[in-house]
């Protein structure tokens, strides 16, 4: 598949003004847009290698008396949960945007029909109609790759019949590699593909075992035919691959009657994946670099601080609702910002603001009925890092080994380089904590550690390897 980033960026210097009003400014954004070439997740080639190791494996189960299903018992078609989950390290509102649903129109190139009678699909001039759900990750989907901030798992319990792993999982374009991925077969035969998954990131279990609804299965990533992670999401109603399933429930649904999703989510679902701070603005490098955010939360008085907020579904003609909020829980501004275009995924920012009252301030977003308030620190330190004021570290620079001074014991330790990516974590292993972190392996050059106290206090510390 093919990402494209488009991003126009406005950095705008204001000055502070005493009352809440509208900056009357009026930013440049960006579209994000997935897959705008149109390439096919799984050549034939791949779809026939896939399906003849998948009914090897049937049958080699079958021959062990260890296949779970059978046509005698079948029953109904499973109701599948949502198959991405945010981790518990991601702090974004929403991890996903849906950039393509199943073509139902045969005929091609650039004959679309999805499920909602819409044109939300793609087909190629070699005659491939997309046959799954691509779910890419938003915002910052390579630096969530390279964190495992969004992970698959299982929409429906079954039995794995199929997975390969060990493949290239940063593709930046259409190639003949094949992706890492779990196939997984129901209680009533149909066959579910998770595919473009991180290598390494599978679960460990084997061919054969089970899994239960919302179990974990691997990380998105962009493994085989990909320029950008996401996760692509097929069903087939047998192990004879003839007739696939489109999960929505739509009147242009021409292979099932009904819905096999748990709670179908809108077809468009308007809403807010982040809100974020930023020391200047986030940087996009080509693919796969991870992109450079430079999120902070942390700033000091006079300082200024960057607004961004990142959106699915933009719909034209609507509005989002913006409030840069002082520390006594006064606008410094309150604006509504119009949105004039429909995009599966947009970012706008540039606002600035320049503060200089010490505190803690707000940063807040209200969309489509939502609302996500992201807080920052100005002038002092969060409670969190309070606690943990005394603590540092030594030598700093340092050559291999870096010792930990707290006072508070610290039951975990995180390095991150300067593009935002962990490079390793440490966890304690003994009733004193963490005082000494072995960084042989690592490059010369700039990183932050974050402590991690007993009681989950945190502080973050920039410290040099020479």
């Amino acid at each position: 598949m093919k990402l494209k980033t488009t991003l126009v960026i406005l950095i705008l210097l204001s000055s502070y003004f005493c009352s809440a009003q509208n900056p009357n400014i009026t930013p440049k954004g960006g579209e994000f847009v997935f897959n705008p070439e149109r390439s096919e997740c799984i050549t034939a080639e791949q779809r026939q290698e896939i399906e003849k190791t998948i009914n090897a494996n049937i049958t080699m189960l079958k021959k062990q008396k260890k296949l779970i299903y059978s046509e005698q018992k079948g029953g109904s078609h499973p109701l599948f949960a949502w198959p991405l989950q945010k981790s518990s390290t991601s702090t974004y509102n929403e991890i996903y945007g849906i950039s393509g649903y199943i073509d139902h129109n045969t005929s091609f190139p650039n004959q679309l029909t999805d499920y909602n009678c819409g044109s939300r699909s793609y087909d190629t001039d070699s005659g491939y109609n997309h046959q799954g759900i691509d779910m890419f990750t938003w915002p910052f989907g390579w630096k969530m790759l390279d964190n495992d901030e969004v992970e698959i798992i299982a929409a429906a319990p079954g039995q794995i019949v199929a997975k390969n792993d060990g493949e290239y999982d940063r593709s930046c374009n259409f190639n003949s590699n094949t992706w890492n991925a779990i196939y997984v077969q129901h209680s009533d035969g149909s066959i579910s593909f998770y595919g473009h998954m991180k290598n390494g990131s599978l679960s460990t279990k084997n061919i054969g075992d089970t899994v239960v609804e919302g179990e974990y299965l691997g990380v998105v990533g962009s493994s085989g035919n990909s320029t950008g992670p996401h996760l692509h999401f097929e069903t087939f109603t047998d192990n004879s691959f003839t007739q696939l399933v489109d999960p929505y429930s739509g009147t242009c649904n021409s292979m099932n009657t009904d819905t096999w999703w748990q709670s179908q989510k809108p077809y468009n679902n308007p809403g807010i994946n982040a809100v974020l701070t930023h020391s200047a603005a986030p940087v996009f490098p080509d693919c796969p670099t991870t992109e450079i955010t430079n999120e902070s939360n942390q700033f000091d008085v006079n300082e200024t601080v960057t607004h961004y907020i990142y959106l699915r579904d933009q719909v034209a003609g609507t509005s989002v609702n913006l409030r840069i909020i002082k520390p006594d829980n006064t606008d410094l501004f309150n604006w509504n910002f119009n949105l004039t275009d429909n995009y599966y995924a947009s970012y706008w920012g540039g606002w600035t603001s320049i503060p200089d009252v010490a505190g803690e301030w707000k940063w807040e977003a209200t969309y489509n009925g939502e609302t996500v308030t992201h807080s920052y620190n100005v002038g002092t330190l969060s409670v969190e890092d309070e606690n943990l004021e005394s603590a540092s570290i030594y030598p700093n620079p340092f050559n291999d080994v870096v010792n930990i001074n707290s006072t508070t014991k610290i039951k975990a330790a995180k390095i991150v380089d300067v593009l935002g990516k962990t490079v390793k974590t440490f966890n304690e292993t003994t009733d004193e904590g963490i005082r000494e972190l072995n960084l042989t392996e690592l490059s010369n050059g700039l990183y932050f550690i974050t402590l991690v106290g007993e009681q989950n206090q945190k502080k973050t510390i920039k410290m040099i390897k020479k």
